[in-house]
């Protein structure tokens, strides 16, 4: 296939996932529609580096995603990570939910090993996944090995579509109060010039905007990211942390500071770009699963993802109603761990999109949902995960 080709129908892929998203109001979100197309389409007809064959391959991926989350953590303040202390918890209490349920109700249906295999990649993303389906295969259980691959591939099917829903239902609460003048925006410790001017940051009001190109944003949003990395080079010898949880920080600490402004892959024109190649990425995991496969393996699949859903809404419900969250929003939180970023921030900018059009109500609700799903995706996915996986592997 030839490379503009496969550029183009992976493009359309995303169109009419958008289009399926706007026409159905979010009911079925984009990335689960274009799941299923990408599914088709590796059944079919498409090569199995399709995505490789469009321009995309893994190291442009990394850069992409070092950028993005960068650009993420600039949405967010100090104060706002402080306010999101009970989302880290409602998150880690939805993964012991997970835990809980498939050691407990789970072993009525499958057995031990699978239970062990299937655990790390229900708790996180695709890292997870590869360190237990590694491991299986070392131990000579193959089965379990495409299992554990299978489990991150296929959760998404129901994480999408359940994701979008609570999202959904806590939009419209949020909008009724909103309307009726009752609900009341907390400050979110914007501070100085550079908050107020998003194109400005304070470090360089001074800069004639003319000299504040797209080039320039694209070098500082870099040099954030090169140092964030750095970081965690340098301590890895001593505490293993993910350099991406460490760009999300650096993105707030720059903002802060005043070096980056809020958004700057949107003000360099980049943004749709950056989350166009991630979408890719992530997709193009779906050439692993066969249709033989997803039959051989259907029962314990669907059987730990569906025991450990459960688990999650009843333990994030609990801590949601302990903590002062809604029972919506508080498993919208702990679904991230069945996808992660950026799936989370796109299913919730498709939801606050499709719920209004008034540009204010926008903003409350980004300011309500955005920092909670982002947080919420980093501590499951990016943190949790990896820990739990280094630990089950030790079980197998």
């Amino acid at each position: 296939m030839p490379q503009l080709a496969a550029f183009a129908i992976l493009a359309f892929i995303l169109y009419v996932g958008d289009v399926a998203a706007t026409r159905s109001k979010s009911k079925l979100p984009s990335v689960f529609i274009c799941a299923v197309l990408f599914l088709l389409g590796y059944w079919t007809f498409f090569p199995e580096n399709i995505v490789e064959l469009a321009g995309i391959p893994t190291p442009v991926v990394y850069l992409a995603m070092y950028l993005l989350i960068t650009n993420m953590g600039t949405l967010l303040s100090i104060d706002e990570l402080k306010r999101q202390w009970r989302t880290v918890v409602i998150a880690l209490t939805g993964i012991a939910g997970i835990g809980v349920f498939l050691f407990t109700v789970g072993q009525l249906f499958l057995d031990y090993q699978t239970i062990i295999v299937a655990t790390p990649p229900l708790t996180g993303g695709i890292v997870s996944s590869l360190i237990m389906s590694q491991a299986a295969s070392e131990a000579g259980l193959e089965s379990l090995a495409v299992l554990a691959i299978l489990i991150y591939v296929m959760q998404g099917f129901i994480g999408y579509p359940l994701t979008s829903m609570m999202l959904q239902r806590e939009g419209r609460r949020v909008l009724g109060l909103y309307r009726s003048g009752q609900w009341k925006t907390e400050s979110d410790g914007k501070t100085g010039s550079a908050d107020h001017d998003p194109h400005q940051p304070r470090l360089f009001k001074k800069l004639p905007p003319a000299y504040n190109t797209t080039y320039f944003k694209l070098f500082r949003l870099g040099v954030v990211a090169f140092l964030a990395w750095g970081v965690a080079q340098l301590i890895q010898p001593f505490f293993d942390i993910s350099p991406f949880v460490l760009c999300l920080i650096g993105g707030v600490l720059a903002t802060s500071c005043g070096f980056l402004e809020r958004q700057p892959l949107q003000s360099a024109n980049s943004f749709g770009f950056v989350i166009m190649v991630l979408m890719l990425f992530i997709f193009g995991g779906l050439n692993r699963a066969t249709p033989e496969m997803l039959l051989d393996l259907a029962a314990p699949m669907f059987g730990a993802i569906i025991i450990g859903i459960v688990g999650m809404y009843c333990f994030s419900y609990i801590a949601g109603r302990l903590l002062g969250m809604t029972p919506a929003m508080a498993f919208a939180c702990s679904l991230t761990a069945l996808y992660g970023f950026p799936a989370d921030y796109v299913i919730t900018n498709e939801v606050v999109n499709t719920l209004t059009d008034d540009e204010d109500e926008r903003a409350a609700l980004s300011a309500h949902m955005l920092p909670s799903m982002l947080v919420a995706g980093f501590v499951t996915v990016t943190m949790v995960s990896v820990v739990i996986a280094g630990i089950f592997v030790g079980f197998i």
